[in-house]
């Protein structure tokens, strides 16, 4: 602020502060012993002694200041004396090896990149046991938003209501309010949310329409069976946000995400292995609500903020095309060298072994396993993150 808004407000003038500080130091340098210190650097660069300091050392005399300054070396070293101290080793980054008879023996498809990426924190939640508490107060946030516009499309895919007919976007947004208002939002939250479900709604009406003629059934919310995954001795099981069936022993299956993770990349890649998995237990038979049937597509359905709703089929990235048969096999097959690898006990559950970022340390067990520690020294693999 000006001196004249400062006035006006009845604020002291800069020049009172400035005189009191002068005080103050002119009443301490009457004290009957001083100690006179400064910084040697400023961030990275030398820093410059001030000009009362320089001052005062020209009036004092060079023979004043050296005995000054031998007094005050005694000082600094004890100081640096109470720094030494002998160097201690950075923590090794967690590898726990529990015996086999405390592994998992059964997973869920959404637990499969979380083995590959942060075995360790499949170790803390599914060998010790410890969960993460939840805050005592938070607001609903993405997890919460993404998990009733779930409710909301399965609801509706359950209904029955054929999207070709007049009243479909209509009967959606019904649904939509029947679950919002169960899900008792906070009116701030219920008014940014509510808007964008509508706005989202008629997009999802004309997403359904698009979908290729010749669908014979729509199932949301399928679960899979445990199904063993080769010689391995460990069974995998999930849940199917929707197939549709099509003729011929088809079928499509579709994620349904509000969120930009993960990437068509990472799950063309089977860095996100989830809608393969989905694919390959689909061909085992394992949904026993569709039966045996081939994948024809696997797609995301991006339900985004503007209120787009967007298939994006993982079957192909940067010119690589696979069917959807082939890359649920390699997703299958990979799965099974996985699993074979923990399941000898001479392999630990290594901490953060392929991370998503490299400095992101805001995992549910990151503080258990000391990411902050090891991680300083550069410790082994691993240690960047993925490229995209």
């Amino acid at each position: 602020m000006s001196r004249f808004m400062k006035a006006g407000m009845e604020l002291e003038p800069p020049e009172r502060r400035i005189g009191q500080a002068a005080h103050d130091f002119v009443m301490a340098m009457g004290a009957p012993e001083i100690v006179l210190s400064r910084a040697a650097r400023a961030g990275d660069a030398p820093a410059l002694a001030s000009r009362w300091l320089q001052r005062l050392k020209t009036f004092a005399g060079e023979e004043a200041v050296e005995s000054m300054a031998a007094r005050g070396r005694t000082l600094l070293e004890w100081a640096r004396e109470l720094d030494k101290a002998e160097p201690v080793p950075f923590a090794p980054r967690p590898s726990p090896k529990p015996p086999l008879a405390l592994r998992p023996q059964r997973f869920s498809v959404t637990e499969i990149e979380t083995l590959r990426r942060d075995a360790y924190a499949v170790y803390a939640r599914r060998i010790l046991k410890l969960e993460p508490l939840e805050p005592l107060l938070r607001d609903p946030g993405a997890a919460e938003r993404g998990t009733l516009f779930h409710d909301i499309v399965h609801a509706f895919a359950m209904s029955g209501t054929d999207p070709f007919a007049p009243e479909a976007e209509a009967r959606l947004i019904e649904i939509g309010r029947d679950l919002f208002d169960r899900a008792a939002l906070p009116a701030d939250i219920d008014a940014v949310w509510w808007p964008r479900f509508v706005r989202m709604a008629s997009h999802f009406i004309v997403w359904e329409r698009g979908r290729p003629p010749g669908i014979k059934g729509r199932l949301a919310e399928v679960k899979a069976d445990a199904t063993p995954v080769g010689a391995t001795g460990v069974s995998l099981s999930g849940r199917a946000d929707r197939i549709d069936l099509r003729a011929a022993g088809m079928a499509d299956i579709l994620d349904f995400k509000t969120g930009s993770s993960p990437s068509k990349a990472q799950a063309h890649t089977l860095l996100s292995p989830q809608l393969a998995l989905e694919g390959a237990l689909l061909m085992r038979g394992a949904f026993a609500d569709a039966g045996a049937a081939t994948p024809a597509e696997l797609a995301h359905v991006r339900m985004k903020a503007n209120g787009e709703v967007v298939e994006e089929s993982i079957l192909e990235y940067n010119r690589q095309v696979k069917s959807a048969d082939q890359l649920s096999t390699e997703a299958w097959e990979r799965l099974e060298l996985l699993l074979a690898h923990y399941g000898s006990e001479k392999t630990g559950y290594l901490s953060r072994a392929l991370p998503f970022r490299e400095g992101d340390t805001s995992g549910y067990y990151d503080h258990l396993a000391r990411v902050l520690e090891w991680s300083a020294g550069g410790d082994g693999p691993g240690d960047g993150s993925e490229g995209e």
